[in-house]
């Protein structure tokens, strides 16, 4: 989560709050994220932290998902405060 910095698993977070689905340069989305069209927001983060492979069917992330709302309103308030300023 800092500027510049390399992609890893997934990408970059830095400046995820405003950022469209599927656009981090120099990462290799599928197809789905790309054509997503997600832009990422509290309410945009709530959902798709549930249930990702739901929310962007075909995704290739390869995360479960968060059952518990004060679990996935706490992960985005870290979001927030750590992926730097907002679009």
């Amino acid at each position: 989560v800092q500027e510049g910095a390399p992609s890893g698993q997934g990408p970059n977070l830095y400046g995820l709050f405003g950022r469209t689905s599927g656009t981090v340069k120099n990462y290799n989305y599928s197809v789905a994220n790309k054509k997503a069209g997600v832009v990422w927001e509290e309410d945009t983060l709530f959902d798709y932290l549930l249930k990702p492979k739901k929310y962007i069917p075909k995704t290739k992330m390869n995360f479960g998902g968060i059952k518990s709302a004060s679990d996935r309103k706490d992960l985005i308030a870290w979001l927030k405060e750590n992926t730097g300023p907002h679009v």
